[in-house]
């Protein structure tokens, strides 16, 4: 197996090095992986650098269509159908509700999942208002220039009294924004990583959002920094990972926000553009639910 030479993707790169080399093989929830306990990545986001992984073609459109549906609040994975994104499809259906015992839930509603905690924390599922809007609070903070130097500015997703409503936990739990010089940077505690198909879309999705804050309240967008618990590659996943290790890299592309609003849930997907993104080839891996 190759040395991975340094670039913007060495950090990916090398965790899953590190899961291939020294994974330990359990059997959990979903089946068969190999396992490594603690790792962590620093991708810089100056000069509107975007980490997609390049090593294999990430299917950002999807990524970022699921990060407006957080940042707008949204439960519902219809939603997500109507425009073509189908990540949450198997933790959808009837039988995965029900085998959950949300036999309540209509089939594509995921319950008070991380758009729901983001946006109206802990709120009483019955009721129409309550809930604390976490994301407009740290957008309250980044817009004050004597609150935007806080170390409070912390985004959780993992609510353990509303758990068992949703219909899969929160694995991406808390993000925590950090401004220095007018620089803005996100750190990120992942609970659990697929390093194989979760984890390029996570490291995305936050470097979007971090983006996103960013040019909404006048700052620069400096870094993205993922702290990973429990990093793990599925046994169907392994030859694949094995294989993407050894493809050519190449730089990471440059996200363009055309617009900037007074409102964070007016943004839409055709306000962000990505230039010069260079890829290998898709590589095909099943999700497992």
């Amino acid at each position: 197996m190759r040395r991975i030479v340094l670039s913007r993707e060495t950090p990916y790169l090398n965790l899953l090095k590190d899961v291939i080399d020294k994974g330990v093989k359990q059997e959990g929830r979903n089946g068969t992986t190999y396992t490594r306990i603690g790792g962590m990545m620093r991708f810089s986001l100056e000069n509107n650098k975007i980490p997609l992984i390049t090593t294999k073609k990430l299917a950002w459109r999807v990524c970022l269509k699921e990060m407006l549906w957080f940042v707008k609040g949204e439960t519902d994975n219809n939603i997500l159908n109507k425009q073509n994104v189908h990540i949450w499809d198997g933790n959808s259906t009837r039988e995965y509700l029900d085998s959950r015992g949300l036999f309540n839930n209509s089939e594509g509603d995921l319950g008070p999942v991380y758009g729901y905690q983001w946006r109206k924390w802990n709120k009483d599922l019955s009721k129409e208002t309550g809930g604390i809007d976490q994301l407009q609070q740290i957008i309250d903070c980044l817009k004050d220039s004597k609150e935007r130097n806080s170390r409070r500015l912390i985004m959780s997703a993992w609510n353990p009294e509303q758990l068992d409503d949703m219909a899969l936990p929160p694995c991406h739990v808390l993000s925590q924004f950090h401004v220095v010089d007018n620089k803005l940077s996100c750190t990120l505690y992942q609970r659990s990583g697929d390093m194989g198909l979760g984890v390029p879309f996570n490291i995305a999705s936050y470097s979007f959002l971090t983006h996103l804050l960013a040019k909404h309240c006048d700052l620069e967008a400096y870094e993205f920094v993922h702290f990973l618990g429990n990093m793990h590659i599925y046994d169907d996943h392994l030859e694949f990972l094995k294989e993407q290790i050894n493809k050519p890299i190449h730089e990471f592309p440059e996200l363009t926000l055309k617009n900037k609003y007074d409102n964070i849930d007016d943004y839409t997907f055709k306000d962000f553009q990505i230039n010069n993104y260079k890829f290998n080839n898709p590589i095909k891996m099943d999700m497992r639910v």
